[in-house]
């Protein structure tokens, strides 16, 4: 079953930037383009599992701060070694100035 998690206030988020949002005993990272679109992945690197809320966001790239893998984090799909697994991304929304994100629900 899945539904949806209030995560922050959108103005929480600055412009192309990305926080990490724990919940469920799982890690996120929610991302904030220029326009104020919000995308949702999985927190950690999948080379590693480094928090990807430590890296540079560069456009629709999230590059992570340890070893320089870069994913797309609107598809997920990694983009520069030393990754090559992709990330899972999730539904995200705004709603009333909050995000939201729909995960599965124990």
């Amino acid at each position: 079953m899945s539904g949806w998690i209030d995560v922050c206030d959108a103005e929480d988020i600055d412009l192309e930037d990305v926080i990490r949002f724990d919940h469920g005993g799982r890690t996120f990272a929610v991302y904030r383009t220029l326009d104020g679109a919000v995308f949702a992945t999985d927190g950690l690197c999948t080379h590693e599992k480094v928090h990807l809320a430590d890296g540079l966001v560069m456009d629709d790239t999230i590059e992570c701060p340890k070893h320089n893998g870069r994913f797309n984090y609107q598809t997920g799909a990694a983009l520069r070694a030393p990754v090559c697994e992709a990330l899972a991304t999730y539904p995200a929304r705004l709603r009333d100035g909050r995000i939201e994100i729909e995960v599965e629900q124990s």
